[in-house]
């Protein structure tokens, strides 16, 4: 069992089915609110460890699928301005448990990291916006 920071835009039905995930397997959450969150580029960053820059987007942020930021060609340092000016765009849910930040919800790596319950489906996209099925 891990008592984990999970920061969500509130509503979303996809926050909804990754809480519910997580808390089947056991583990206590303390939910934030990722959109009213004072961030800033150095308590964001560490969330990102080393995945590519256009990985740290919520892909379906109305600024990117209107096509106002370029995710192949934003620097680190951008990003991490734009996203702390327009919180939407950060990839959700972002997970802290201890020291550990990771963004975004592959099962595989959280059953590696924390455990999830006993038959969980593992295959399934519990990271895509049902919105945009």
């Amino acid at each position: 069992m891990a008592i984990i920071d999970f920061y969500e835009k509130p509503g979303c039905i996809g926050n909804a089915k990754q809480k519910k995930i997580l808390q089947d397997a056991g583990h206590i959450l303390n939910v934030h609110n990722l959109l009213t969150e004072p961030w800033t580029s150095a308590t964001l960053r560490p969330f990102f460890t080393d995945r590519p820059v256009a990985e740290w987007f919520n892909p379906t942020a109305p600024p990117i699928t209107r096509g106002e930021i370029c995710l192949h060609n934003i620097d680190a340092d951008a990003a991490l301005t734009a996203m702390v000016a327009q919180p939407i765009l950060i990839r959700r849910p972002l997970l802290q448990v201890g020291d550990r930040r990771i963004a975004g919800f592959d099962l595989a790596m959280l059953d590696r990291w924390i455990g999830l319950a006993e038959g969980s489906d593992l295959s399934q996209d519990a990271q895509t916006c049902p919105h945009k099925l």
